[in-house]
Formats: C-alpha cells, structure tokens, sequence
C-alpha cells in the first residue's frame, strides 16, 4: 500500500504542468526586430473563465481517504474490492463537491505602430505597470523564436 501510495504521488508531482511567460530580464531567441512609433493606445480587458485548478487534487485526496476506509472491511479479495470501491467512490464525492469555476479579468493594451518603413501592426499584449506607452513613444516590435510578439520601449 506504501508502494502505491509512493508511486501515485510521484506520478503526479512529474506530471504536474509548468506554465512560462514572457520575462523582460530573461534571455530568449529573437528572429527580427523592428523599430517604430506608437500611433495610438488604447487599454483593454479580457475575462476568462477558469476552472479550478486544484480540483485534481482535490478528486485524488477523496479517492485516497475512500481507499483507506474501504480498505478497513472485508478481508482477501473482498478487501481488495472494498478498496477499489472506496477510491471511486470518495474520488467521486471529492470531484463532484468541488466543482467551481470563476473569472478572471486580465488587464492589456492595444498598440497601433508604426515602423520605420511605413507599415503598421497592431499589437495586444498584457499591461506592464513597469511599461507604459503614450503616443508618439519610441518602441521596438520583438519577434521571438516561438512566434509571438512583444513591444518595448526603444531607448
């Protein structure tokens, strides 16, 4: 049972998602960088609906303690049975009773640039309290290996 145990959670701790984002003080392959100015600015919000994040846990906690307490009755095969049932079930509680969702609004702004050869882009990017734009400001467009694109101020 330590063995199972052991080996869930080791399980789960690798498999558990990693999330990266954009860094400012990070380095990060570059494929072309423009120049230009900013035409207008305009700050916009985003919300999004986002499932609860811990409910995996949650579900596996449940499935565990119904596992611990159906592993109490029966005995041989019965117990093995009692088990099983008792990690479905109490996984199935825990899922169920946890089920929540909520919003998140996500603050960005939405840059119109122009660079040096006359073309304009528009850009949406998440707001930088560090990163202010006004019209008229020096920027560089900052295109990146994997394919998205970031403003900053060019000094």
């Amino acid at each position: 049972m330590k063995y199972l145990i052991s080996l869930l959670t080791a399980c789960l701790l690798l498999s558990a998602p990693s999330y990266a984002d954009y860094q400012r003080n990070k380095a990060v392959p570059v494929q072309q960088v423009l120049f230009g100015s900013v035409q207008s600015v305009r700050n916009i919000t985003e919300q999004e609906l986002v499932n609860d994040k811990t409910n995996g846990w949650k579900t596996f906690g449940g499935a565990l303690i119904g596992g611990v307490v159906g592993n109490q009755f029966g005995g041989g095969s019965g117990r093995t049975v009692a088990t099983i049932l008792g990690s479905m079930i109490g996984g199935s509680i825990a899922h169920n009773q946890q089920q929540s969702s909520r919003y998140v609004q996500y603050q960005l702004v939405e840059l119109m640039i122009q660079v040096e050869n006359g073309e304009q882009f528009m850009v949406v990017q998440d707001k930088d309290s560090r990163m202010l734009f006004n019209q008229g400001d020096k920027v560089r467009l900052v295109y990146l290996s994997d394919n998205t694109v970031r403003v900053d101020k060019a000094y």
